[in-house]
């Protein structure tokens, strides 16, 4: 199968606290090098999922989209994917979180956490914490996305903490190819996870990266699942 991505829409969504900024950057380089269309919605905290999953709807109007997003945003783009595999071109899946029930994920239960520090000690300290054990450059990419979504982002975390992702059986039934991108010393996105899913679905394969890397140059993200696309299509 030969895709050609130049004008395709992409629709890619941000992972829990995370924002439209930050996945511009991640998937800035190879998918846009390649003539496609980012779109990026921010998130809306008094409607995390929904915003999302209008956007998506939004943009397939106009024609078959390729989807994606990082940690909770990849969830909703396979899910919404599965729903709608006339519409998608392709799925691209960076740091997925957790594979059907989100309850014991590490993801999820980091961001319950976050979510009642958020509200027990209020936004600077909870930023102060989240700092004090997040690598350099991602306890600044947060400090940012908190902020702005603050004094919302309690439950916004809590909605994408109950999320119910892809289950191996769904995977299964993936129409699209699928690119996916894992990081291998990511705790709260587990690598495990990321390969589940790329076993799992009928055309997909995977590509790892390290939090350091993506530190060095956020496009390494983006770049992984394009590179991990590449591997089941041909693209132009």
């Amino acid at each position: 199968m030969t895709a050609n991505l130049r004008g395709m829409t992409a629709v890619l969504l941000p992972g829990t606290g995370s924002d439209d900024d930050y996945i511009r950057r991640a998937f800035g380089g190879a998918l846009v090098e390649a003539g496609a269309v980012v779109i990026a919605p921010p998130p809306m905290p008094g409607g995390l999922i929904a915003g999302y999953l209008a956007a998506l709807d939004d943009a397939a109007q106009h024609g078959a989209i390729i989807v994606g997003g990082v940690s909770l945003g990849a969830a909703v783009a396979v899910n919404w994917a599965l729903k709608h595999p006339d519409e998608c071109m392709a799925v691209l899946a960076a740091l997925p979180a957790w594979t059907g029930d989100a309850d014991g994920a590490p993801a999820a239960i980091a961001a319950r956490y976050s979510a009642q520090q958020l509200r027990e000690i209020g936004l600077d300290a909870a930023i102060a914490g989240m700092r004090a054990g997040s690598p350099a450059w991602l306890a600044d990419e947060l400090t940012r996305s908190w902020t702005a979504q603050w004094p919302a982002l309690p439950d916004a975390m809590e909605e994408a903490a109950g999320y119910g992702g892809p289950t191996r059986e769904q995977l299964a039934q993936l129409r699209a190819p699928m690119g996916v991108a894992g990081a291998v010393d990511d705790a709260v996105h587990p690598v495990a996870v990321a390969a589940e899913w790329a076993v799992a679905a009928p055309r997909a394969a995977l590509r790892t990266v390290t939090l350091e890397a993506m530190g060095e140059q956020p496009t390494v993200l983006g770049d992984a699942c394009v590179a991990a696309l590449r591997e089941t299509v041909s693209l132009l």
